[in-house]
């Protein structure tokens, strides 16, 4: 009599990473609308831009010590 307990508040897992516009999904991530392009061409340039000043500060500032 071994009996399994099934927890009802758990919806479906089936999460999508992107949804076209017209499609009536309810489980997604991101939304294929030019909002959402033009943020990702942000968030892309700023990390590009974040890992350029890190390269070009550490080769100015760099230390010239050297280990004995």
């Amino acid at each position: 009599m071994d009996k399994k307990i099934i927890d009802k508040k758990q919806g479906v897992e089936d999460t999508e990473l992107l949804k076209e516009e017209k499609d009536p999904k309810q489980n997604y991530i991101f939304q294929k609308t030019n909002i959402t392009k033009t943020g990702f061409i942000i968030i892309l340039v700023a990390l590009i831009l974040i890992v350029i000043g890190i390269t070009i500060s550490g080769a100015f500032f760099g230390s010239d010590v050297q280990n004995p």
